[in-house]
Formats: structure tokens, sequence, C-alpha cells
């Protein structure tokens, strides 16, 4: 389903901003698997999901979705492969335009768009009865616009659209990092039943342990813009929140022996 092969992504090269953003990570995903994504600031976690879904274009390697090599495509022809709910609640969306509104627009993601009801009673009926299924009583606030809503209500019609015309790909980028408990639960649960319900093939970018162990079926943990550690299977049924810790406490104390080694050095050649 998405098969990365030794993409690489440098910003600013040859300049004091110089970042190594990534640095040859391979990654293959099998159709209808739900892989988490962890990794401290800076790891490349996110990077990775903009590089799939074509914000920019990488410096080495291939990306190929769905048996598209997509390497070369821009973000909005990659579009009509990929569903994406971002970590702001207000981005994906139109916000002064309702939520029907805003539902016609995602139905016509990466498809040719003519004149017609953009509002026709074909797509009204499913609508109501799929937010009807949030339980949050938005079936009768169809007309509001989208920009009036709480930030969980929206994230959770942000991941229905998403997912409204089942993508290839499903990215989500830590998608409640900026809601309340509450919402983000609510969010997270929505999130489950569809990725299930559906069979998408998800990557899901967290910085909740224990969103980490609680979901998916995979966990992927990046550093310096590689992969560090593939987790599945037997090893990955086993992970516990503690695990995940020792792991991060390992790379902390990697990285600042690397740190002391490189200061001894430095003096030594001064």
């Amino acid at each position: 389903m998405l098969t990365i092969r030794g993409i690489h992504k440098t910003f600013n090269p040859g300049t004091v901003n110089e970042v190594r953003a990534l640095q040859g990570v391979d990654l293959t995903i099998e159709p209808g698997s739900f892989v988490i994504v962890l990794g401290m600031n800076g790891s490349g976690k996110s990077t990775l999901l903009n590089a799939v879904a074509g914000s920019f274009l990488v410096d080495e390697g291939s990306i190929q979705i769905a048996g598209h090599t997509v390497t070369r495509w821009s973000e909005h022809r990659r579009a009509r492969l990929i569903g994406r709910v971002f970590q702001n609640p207000f981005s994906g969306t139109a916000p002064t335009m309702s939520i029907a509104e805003n539902f016609a627009l995602a139905s016509q993601r990466g498809h040719a768009r003519g004149l017609g009801w953009a509002l026709s009673p074909r797509l009204m009926k499913p609508l109501r009865e799929r937010i009807a299924s949030l339980k949050m009583g938005l079936e009768d606030r169809l007309d509001n616009a989208i920009g009036s809503l709480s930030g969980g209500q929206r994230q959770a019609l942000t991941l229905l659209m998403a997912t409204w015309l089942k993508p290839e790909l499903l990215l989500l980028d830590e998608h409640t990092a900026a809601l309340d408990p509450k919402s983000a639960d609510q969010v997270i649960s929505l999130s489950d039943e569809v990725i299930r319900r559906d069979r998408l093939t998800t990557l899901m970018v967290t910085h909740s342990m224990q969103q980490a162990v609680s979901l998916g079926d995979r966990i992927i943990m990046m550093n310096r813009g590689t992969v560090l550690h593939d987790i599945r299977g037997a090893e990955r049924k086993r992970l516990r929140v503690e695990d995940l810790l020792d792991r991060f406490d390992e790379v902390r104390r990697r990285e600042q022996l690397d740190e002391s080694a490189a200061a001894m050095l430095n003096e030594l050649y001064v």
C-alpha cells in the first residue's frame, strides 16, 4: 500500500540553518495496517507525513501509494489517494462555510468539478446519518458555519470528511494534541472505530505513549530523520508504556554520550 525507499530531505542546505530532516527512510506498510509514528521533537515524524502527503518534494528516494509512484506528484494530485487530519482543528476546513458545504467539498476531493447542485439529496441523507452517529447533535446544525464549532466537534467532523471517500491512505498528524482530554478521547475513539470499520491503511503521529500502546498494530519510532525501531507482531502486543519510556530514555542517554564525546574531541584538537 505504502512503499518508501531511501527518502532524504534537507531544509536550507548549505546554510547555518541546515536541517537534515529525513536521512534515508525505508518503510513498507501493508494494506489495512494501522501504524503509529513516535519520536521526540525534531525526530522527523511529521516531516515523514508531509513527505508522503506531498507538502514538499523529497531530495532523493521514492514514494509509492497503492501502486502509484507519487514521488514527483503535487500535493493536490496526491489528495485523491490520501485523507489527512491536521493537529490544528481549524486546518483542512473552510471555516465560514457550513458543515454541509464542507462535506460537499470533501465528497469531490480528487475529482473534476463541474456545474451542478453540490448539496444534492443523494449526499444529504447519508451525511445526516453519518454525522448523527457522532452523537453530538450536529445533524440538526448542518447549516451552521463549521468555524463556529468547538475544537473537538470540528476535529470529529474533519475526520469524517477525510475518510468520506475511504482514501487509500489516511494520515493523522497529532490530530488530538490541541484538544482538551475529554474531546481528545472522543476523537481517538472515533478514529479507531472508523479505521477498523473501513480497514483504512493509516499512519498516525502522536506524542501520547498511552495512545501508542492502545491503538494500531505497529509502532515506528524515529530519531534524527531515521527509523530507529519498528515494533510489530508479538513484540507489539506485549508492549507497555513503560517499555516505550525505556526506549526513549535509551535514545536520550545515547545522544548525551555522543555530545560528551564530541565535546572531548573538540577540546583535544583546540
